[in-house]
């Protein structure tokens, strides 16, 4: 049975934790599918991943699109969420629509942007037109160089603003926020006070579901991954393996630990 918003949200209710991954191609993702990946995010990380740049500004809503179709081949199940780039919804809420359409096109189930407060105009104006959103706040990578790098956000008088951002996506019909780089304290008062589901990376293991960067988690990427990450090939043969060992552990809770997240 394949998944949907209307399934992450009743995972919520009932307390059941949500698993997502990256993947950017046919092959890894059609592991995850069968491995029982809840929803595989084609996330803007493929310009550091993929293409080697140090940060996802470099990445255009082509090679989102094109990245989306690969996955879209992969899958049967899984839901698919298809992230929009640097410079592809900020300008206005028509802009954002028509590259939504371009990524659900390509395959995608729900489009995934960043911010918060800034962003609820267009999120209102997309689910208005029967396109799933998922929000993202904390950290937003996109914006790396304005925050003055990947830094954690919403610590001391911030964390009340985090807060408003959530429930203001959520009241403008977001359907899922991810929450990165947060103190787990700040994610765990996010998710009770919110109804959507919340998707944590460095977040902490009070999130409703946890993402993490394929790449990171298998132990391929060349450059140094970020505290929260954890490296689940080692003491397994197989990418499958570690795949299935990443869903047990964050469907016990046994991931995250204290030690990927943030005081």
């Amino acid at each position: 049975m394949s998944v949907t918003v209307t399934t992450l949200s009743k995972m919520k209710q009932e307390g059941n934790k949500i698993t997502w991954l990256t993947a950017y191609d046919y092959s890894f993702a059609a592991v995850l599918d069968t491995a029982g990946i809840d929803a595989i995010l084609v996330g803007d990380s493929l310009g550091m991943v993929m293409q080697g740049h140090d940060t996802p500004v470099p990445v255009t809503i082509e090679h989102s699109c094109y990245h989306t179709q690969c996955v879209a081949r992969g899958v049967k199940n899984s839901m698919i969420v298809g992230d929009m780039p640097f410079g592809s919804y900020q300008v206005s809420k028509e802009q954002a629509y028509r590259n939504a359409v371009k990524l659900m096109r390509a395959g995608a189930h729900v489009i995934k942007l960043e911010g918060g407060e800034l962003q609820v105009e267009t999120i209102r104006f997309l689910t208005e037109r029967g396109i799933a959103v998922c929000a993202h706040i904390g950290l937003t990578p996109q914006s790396v160089h304005q925050l003055g790098g990947f830094k954690v956000q919403g610590r001391g008088e911030a964390a009340d603003k985090l807060v408003e951002d959530a429930l203001r996506v959520q009241q403008a019909g977001a359907s899922a926020v991810v929450l990165e780089a947060v103190p787990r304290a700040l994610a765990k008062r996010i998710t009770g006070e919110i109804a959507i589901p919340t998707i944590g990376i460095g977040a902490g293991k009070h999130c409703d579901g946890q993402v993490l960067v394929l790449q990171d988690m298998i132990g391929i990427y060349p450059k140094k991954s970020p505290k929260f990450c954890k490296n689940f090939m080692q003491g397994t043969d197989s990418i499958a393996a570690a795949v299935s060992n990443y869903i047990d552990e964050v469907k016990t809770g046994q991931f995250p630990a204290d030690q990927h997240s943030f005081d």
